[in-house]
């Protein structure tokens, strides 16, 4: 089972809040994850802005 997650604007990338970190992914496979974004709110907003 997954933890509870959001969607980033109804794509098919995930979002997660750790602490004041975000986590961008994709789930693949059951078990397969592929990260695209780690860093800072700051950092997120700018890269978000980017165009993902």
């Amino acid at each position: 089972m997954h933890p509870e997650k959001r969607h980033l604007m109804r794509s098919s990338f995930f979002v997660d809040e750790v602490g004041q970190y975000r986590l961008v992914y994709r789930i693949f496979e059951e078990n397969k994850v592929r990260f695209y974004f780690v860093g800072a709110h700051k950092e997120y907003e700018k890269w978000y802005k980017q165009g993902f």
